[in-house]
């Protein structure tokens, strides 16, 4: 039944048209009345770009429905998703039939006549690519709604990740320096330097909202600020921090934290945008081809002209062991050279260059060690 979503899924050349194409080919199988869908950064599981929002105007209320995600009591946040057996679920079903329960049910389904939501993270074990929330003015979502969502979770979160993949080229011009912006305790942003106007101007469209600076915030940026707050408040131990991807191509990462007055008390939120890091664009890297820490820091030897046995030497590692590493990463690459692979994760126009190898840590699992030679 869901192949045809997830092959319409496949012919996207980008993540907006691979939710259209999702969305289309759903609403055959699964019919509802208003949708959002959302990419989401796999290391937090904070909304980026790019966002579909349908039959809900331009978006106004996507602010109010994340700062009631983020800070308020409801039921199956997105968060518990992630790491639930099944990555969907409908809320009537999970109330009880009872969904004033659910904060965001009161405080804004109920005034925009929504009946129920259907609910779901689209991942690749525990690592969220996406988020989608399907909504009905009027009958429930079933349960076979929910295991028909459920079984497109990871087929379409690995077409998001296909999407994610940097290009194989950057034009490399000038960036800005960091750029900063201040909101104070009710969220309101109260200062910004020029740098994050400039960053702000590369950003894709979505929804965005008018702020007293006199220019409009997208809605990533002020989820980022709203996790930075729900970490401050206890509510989340998460990242306040994302990625995205700018019109010139460019990956920018964004984050967060709460500052503190005297005496402990709640302070403003300061939200850095900035130019990524090499090791965010590494993780973004093995992210985006499924590589794991070890695969990584091998493609990267392989990126600077090391052999099997350097590599070997470098890492600790037995040269078959290497070899066998570079076969898993030239079929997860769809490449078939080791100068296929560097062009096509390392261009010198999108790669910087890296002092060593990065060790990629993720939840759970120690990072990958690598003996570093003091040799140059």
């Amino acid at each position: 039944m869901t192949s045809r979503v997830v092959s319409g899924a496949e012919r996207a050349v980008d993540a907006f048209e691979l939710f259209s194409r999702a969305s289309a080919g759903l609403r055959r199988l699964v019919p509802f009345d208003a949708a959002v869908w959302t990419a989401a950064d796999p290391e937090t599981g904070l909304i980026t770009a790019p966002m579909l929002v349908e039959n809900l105007g331009s978006g106004e209320g996507c602010a109010d429905y994340w700062e009631s995600e983020l800070l308020e009591e409801n039921v199956v946040p997105f968060r518990e998703l992630a790491r639930a057996s099944v990555p969907a679920a409908g809320l009537r079903a999970a109330t009880g039939d009872l969904p004033a329960r659910s904060s965001r049910f009161r405080r804004l389904m109920l005034g925009q006549g929504m009946h129920d939501e259907l609910r779901a993270v689209l991942r690749i074990g525990e690592r969220p690519w996406g988020l989608v929330s399907l909504f009905r003015t009027t009958d429930s979502f079933g349960t076979d709604d929910v295991m028909l969502l459920a079984g497109l979770s990871r087929p379409l979160a690995e077409q998001l990740r296909r999407c994610a993949r940097p290009p194989e080229s950057e034009p490399r011009t000038g960036q800005p320096a960091p750029g900063l912006i201040l909101f104070d305790e009710s969220g309101e942003a109260m200062s910004i330097n020029d740098e994050a106007r400039q960053h702000l101007a590369l950003l894709p469209k979505g929804p965005s909202f008018p702020s007293p600076l006199g220019l409009r915030l997208p809605i990533w940026v002020i989820g980022t600020a709203l996790q930075a707050r729900a970490v401050a408040d206890g509510r989340d131990h998460g990242d306040a921090r994302m990625r995205i991807r700018t019109t010139e191509g460019r990956w920018l990462t964004c984050h967060a934290s709460c500052l503190t007055r005297p005496g402990g008390l709640p302070g403003p939120v300061a939200l850095v945008i900035e130019p990524a890091t090499p090791a965010d664009l590494a993780v973004l890297v093995a992210d985006a081809y499924g590589l794991t820490s070890r695969e990584l820091q091998i493609t990267q030897l392989v990126a600077r002209g090391k052999t099997t046995a350097e590599i070997a030497t470098t890492l600790v590692i037995s040269p078959h062991t290497v070899r066998d590493h570079l076969k898993t990463v030239f079929a997860k690459a769809g490449v078939s050279s080791r100068g296929e692979l560097v062009a096509r994760l390392f261009t010198e126009h999108y790669w910087p260059a890296l002092p060593e190898p990065t060790p990629i840590q993720r939840p759970g699992q120690p990072p990958a060690q690598a003996r570093v030679s003091s040799r140059r």
